[in-house]
């Protein structure tokens, strides 16, 4: 199938990326910074969703909507409305299978900064505003929202004893995602899953459930 990724340059997009390319599929990606992909069924365009002109690309199957930014001051711009833009340019259309937008647990916990969170929040509510359109094509339209995932996006985290202690102790189970087992979901939620639509998805280790009983 034809794969379109954004934010394919590093972490979360760059693993799904490798991830169906190496189950044989054409994959497309967008990103702000130049690809470092290397295969002959991979293409990179160089583009910000949230204000350059998107690249014509025609028969998309799958759209992943992972770019992203963090605490930049351009959270809104860039998660909700470039997300927005990308998807109504790409996705409604009758090839589409599926869509798969790349949220956060903070949507649903507002635990992180505001304007991250409420773009996040955002986005998954727009999720379900696909899946109710795109239902038409008979594709199906989900979010999978991370809690903590290794990569260099978290490093200044990751390599702080006190603070990478501290945020492994919020989980059930002491540990954070890797990018490679994100990867894994967004393939089984858009090529595997054909009748889960309008959901969103947790993965965080039982962050948001965690529970100390104190009396």
């Amino acid at each position: 199938m034809k794969v379109l990724i954004t934010g394919t340059s590093r972490g979360i997009g760059k693993a799904i990326a490798e991830k169906f390319l190496s189950m044989s599929h054409t994959v497309v990606g967008i990103d702000v910074r130049g690809g470092s992909i290397k295969n002959e069924k991979y293409t990179h365009f160089i583009a910000d969703i949230s204000k350059d002109e998107l690249p014509e690309i025609s028969g998309v199957e799958i759209l992943i909507n992972n770019a992203g930014v963090q605490d930049s001051g351009r959270d809104i711009d860039v998660n909700l409305k470039g997300t927005i833009r990308v998807t109504e340019k790409y996705a409604v259309q009758r090839d589409i299978k599926s869509v798969l937008f790349i949220a956060s647990s903070s949507a649903s916990t507002g635990s992180e900064f505001p304007e991250y969170a409420a773009s996040k929040g955002g986005v998954v509510a727009y999720m379900k505003n696909t899946a109710l359109r795109i239902a038409d094509y008979g594709a199906t339209a989900n979010s999978l929202s991370p809690g903590g995932v290794v990569n260099e996006l978290n490093d200044r985290v990751i390599n702080n004893a006190e603070k990478w202690s501290a945020v492994l102790n919020e989980t059930m189970l002491s540990k954070w995602a890797t990018v490679e087992e994100i990867a894994e979901w967004a393939y089984f939620l858009t090529v595997i899953n054909k009748s889960m639509t309008a959901q969103d998805i947790l993965v965080d280790n039982g962050e948001a459930a965690k529970s100390n009983f104190i009396w």
